[in-house]
């Protein structure tokens, strides 16, 4: 057993801010609300729901992950955060049509409490909607300041103890890192200068990071996958973590990819189409913020199935992404992948899934599980990139020069390792030898016994 790393404790009120309060945003809340009502559970969270082995198969201890770490408590979280629209948390969720208004008059006071505080906004990064609530500046340094000062105002008038930061707003238009985000000095600059490659997300982490609160990127968006921002992260000994929360089609892609490379299955073709009709379909409409996503997505099979150390199996892989904005179908994403994959003698196969979901149900424990792992890493710590968190996200931001680990099972081995790690047990290879060595021994003396 490893000593375990000191941790903070967990004492006081954690403030969760998200950067857009729309479907996702508003699902997280409601459905946290409604599980310290003891309305329903916070199925689809690890923080809540999964256990975790520690030790040996044969001591049987496996609690509870939020047994096991000292997490916030679900009833110390208070939660806030910025929208360009001026809908409270309720009326925001009506919109959004994710839960059923039953549940939502169940806790219609709490969610009417929660307002969003004005937005940075560019149209220029999402171009399909518009909203007034938004902040004006002089210069994006201005609007960084203004976010900064929101943030403490925000901790003080809540009396929190910490904050959190969980990007839930929408994917901005495609951009590639430059020279204003090669270091912080720069990006600064850049700031005053009012650089057009600054986008809104950035100002946002920019914001976050020089006040040492914890910030994840549940979008496909650059963000802080910047050098300046992993610069800043460093000097406030801050973490960070992002890209893009791990739903729909792409989970199942990370399931699924791993059962064929595990096998030493072929694959020729994977084609995935979506339909979806919420504010995030209808951003992804516009070309330059779809290609944002497909990046995102595309690289998830690249980093499984790899065509450099495996071509027999995967150098003639096509890989099509398509997404279609339907509005009739809301939030209620539908995806459909064919995958056409070859085996023994290379004969050919095929695998149809159809895949009905709720996205936002979906991100909604992401964005708990990270905000508290977030919050965990800054009070034991951590700084800089949280690759461990790797298993919520699409597009994990990893080292300059590292490849990132897509493989859903050992996202989550990591995860669970870094727990162990954190806590001081032991860490867990599966390698299981020593209990044959044990049974050897055993049956050794059984034979003197009765020899």
């Amino acid at each position: 057993m490893k000593n375990q790393i000191t941790i903070d404790p967990a004492v006081g009120k954690l403030g969760i801010l998200t950067p857009g309060m729309g479907a996702v945003s508003t699902t997280f809340i409601a459905g946290v609300i409604a599980a310290r009502k003891g309305i329903s559970l916070p199925i689809g969270s690890l923080t809540q729901m999964s256990n975790i082995r520690l030790g040996k198969r044969t001591d049987n201890r496996n609690p509870k992950i939020k047994d096991f770490v000292p997490l916030a408590n679900l009833d110390d979280i208070v939660f806030g955060g910025w929208d360009i629209f001026e809908d409270n948390v309720y009326e925001a969720a009506l919109n959004a049509k994710v839960l059923d208004r039953y549940l939502l008059e169940q806790l219609k006071t709490d969610l009417e409490n929660i307002k969003p505080m004005k937005a940075v906004f560019d149209k220029k990064y999402v171009k399909n909607i518009d909203g007034p609530n938004i902040k004006t500046a002089n210069s994006k340094m201005d609007l960084a300041e203004q976010l900064m000062q929101d943030m403490a105002d925000f901790k003080k008038n809540n009396n929190c103890d910490r904050l959190v930061i969980v990007w839930c707003a929408s994917t901005e238009a495609y951009i590639e890192a430059s020279d204003v985000h090669m270091s912080l000095e720069a990006f600064e600059e850049g700031l005053k200068n009012n650089d057009e490659r600054i986008a809104p997300s950035m100002i946002y982490a920019y914001a976050a990071l020089k006040l040492g609160i914890p910030f994840a990127n549940g979008a496909p968006n650059l963000t802080c996958d910047i050098p300046a921002m992993l610069e800043l992260s460093h000097i406030t000994h801050t973490p960070i973590a992002g890209k893009d929360f791990k739903t729909g089609q792409t989970l199942m892609k990370t399931i699924v990819a791993p059962g064929l490379h595990a096998r030493a299955l072929g694959v020729r073709g994977w084609f995935s189409t979506n339909i979806l009709g919420n504010r995030d379909g209808e951003v992804l409409d516009a070309p330059e913020n779809f290609k944002t996503k497909e990046v995102s997505k595309g690289n998830v099979l690249d980093g499984i199935l790899d065509a450099d150390l495996q071509p027999d199996l995967y150098k003639d892989l096509y890989h099509k992404i398509r997404i279609n904005y339907y509005p009739p179908h809301g939030d209620n994403k539908e995806s459909w992948d064919n995958i056409d994959i070859f085996g023994w003698l290379g004969y050919p196969m095929q695998i149809k899934i159809n895949f009905l979901c709720k996205d936002s149900i979906l991100a909604a424990p992401v964005v708990l599980d990270l905000a508290l792992f977030m919050d965990l890493a800054k009070r034991a710590k951590m700084e800089g990139i949280m690759e461990w968190l790797s298993f919520y996200l699409k597009a994990p931001q990893t080292a300059p020069g590292l490849a990132p680990e897509h493989d859903i099972f050992k996202q989550l081995s990591k995860l669970e390792n870094t727990l162990r790690f954190l806590m001081g047990e032991d860490l867990i290879t599966h390698l299981g030898l020593d209990y044959y060595e044990d049974l050897k021994k055993e049956y050794e003396e059984l034979i003197q016994v009765y020899s």
